[in-house]
């Protein structure tokens, strides 16, 4: 489960992404200490992250479930949609495409779990 955007500057993306959270212009995301992306929306809260990862060419976010391991589809579908509706809204010069796979595809989750913070 990912998230793949096309983008010739990835880590200004990410850091673009990190700093309109900051400053409260973007209010339906939020970012641990960890970097990692959770749905702010109360009813979505630390259900799951979305973990970044910097390539050349692209940025990457990778599904991380909660430690119960549930990711339904709804919940997929939630973060996934949210997500790439956000960067449509705030970012839409700073990527070329977004994608999201449809179902779990092997490296698309990341490995183990973490505990709601």
């Amino acid at each position: 489960m990912a998230i793949n955007v096309e983008t010739s500057n990835p880590q200004g993306l990410l850091d673009a992404i990190k700093r309109k959270i900051d400053q409260k212009h973007i209010q339906t995301w939020e970012y641990d200490k960890d970097g990692d992306f959770t749905h702010s929306a109360v009813q979505w809260n630390k259900r799951a992250w979305l973990r970044p990862s910097v390539g050349l060419a692209s940025l990457k976010l990778t599904t991380l479930p909660t430690t119960n391991g549930n990711v339904t589809t709804e919940l997929y579908a939630i973060y996934h949609g949210r997500f790439v509706e956000m960067l449509l809204a705030h970012f839409d010069g700073l990527f070329t495409n977004a994608e999201a796979s449809a179902m779990p595809m092997g490296a698309d989750i990341v490995t183990g779990s973490r505990v709601a913070q």
